[in-house]
């Protein structure tokens, strides 16, 4: 286990690549990035696919993948390294983004405006032509080795004024906007990983379409495709279609039993 909470990762090829099914030209605007050094900035709403996407084209461009979740406490000293005590010594312990860097891998910071700035300001030198990470605490300065690659997502809808990428630091990425796919693709998607069959998941993803419709006024943020899996991946299981939707659809979505109470007119409108 590596100090930021992940398993080392390994190198995967395109057999072993995670099911993606690609909603436009997504893929071929990651490949051309990487062929040509570029980062990438993934903006589009939770649960849209985002993070499924970059773990599919690290295992098909055969890189391994470092996943940061970023959050408020994390620092840039969580993503270079820190010196640590090991078996009374004191030794330097490289962070995620760091051995991304020295092995060629690809580093993946996930809702990268919810770290603290101090943060941003590491990742330039890394998205310009220099390619380089400066580590003050040992006077390295690492230049980028062939096949490093760094990606970063954010969804734009949920941030508030103070947690938003300014515009130098958007402007040093490529940007690949994403949303919830269209319900024939999200059907296959949620079939695919749910084993439920697709005339079954049919329904699923027209009640989710609807939810979607509310968000802005009675819900923060519309049910996600992962939610729909979950909700498929129940009753695939033997549960029942209400209660699957209430676990996995409805409670996720909101606390407010006057809006839940809503939301399941919308449950039995579609299902009857």
């Amino acid at each position: 286990m590596d100090m930021d909470g992940s398993m080392n990762p390994k190198a995967k090829g395109a057999a072993d690549a995670p099911f993606y099914l690609a909603q436009s030209d997504e893929c071929d605007v990651f490949e051309a990035a990487f062929a040509n050094e570029l980062p990438v900035l993934l903006k589009g709403p939770t649960g849209c696919g985002k993070t499924r996407f970059v773990a599919h084209m690290a295992a098909k461009l055969g890189r391994p993948l470092y996943t940061v979740a970023c959050h408020d406490d994390l620092a840039a000293a969580d993503l270079i390294g820190r010196y640590l005590l090991k078996g009374g010594e004191t030794v330097w312990v490289d962070g995620p983004l760091t051995r991304a860097v020295r092995e060629g891998a690809i580093c993946y910071l996930d809702e990268v405006v919810e770290a603290r700035k101090d943060v941003t300001v590491v990742l330039h030198p890394l998205t310009d032509d220099r390619r380089i990470l400066p580590i003050d605490r040992t006077g390295e300065e690492l230049e980028a080795a062939p096949g490093f690659m760094l990606v970063a997502s954010y969804n734009p809808g949920y941030q508030n004024i103070l947690k938003t990428l300014k515009p130098s630091t958007r402007q040093r990425f490529i940007s690949v906007e994403f949303d919830f796919p269209a319900p024939d693709v999200e059907e296959k998607v949620v079939a695919e990983e749910s084993g439920l069959p697709l005339e079954r998941v049919k329904p699923l993803v027209r009640l989710a379409g609807k939810l979607r419709g509310l968000k802005g006024q009675d819900l923060e943020e519309g049910v996600s495709t992962r939610l729909v899996v979950y909700a498929a991946t129940l009753i695939a299981q033997g549960m029942s279609v209400d209660r699957a939707v209430r676990a996995a659809m409805i409670e996720p979505l909101t606390d407010d039993e006057d809006i839940k109470r809503g939301l399941f007119d919308l449950v039995t409108a579609v299902f009857g």
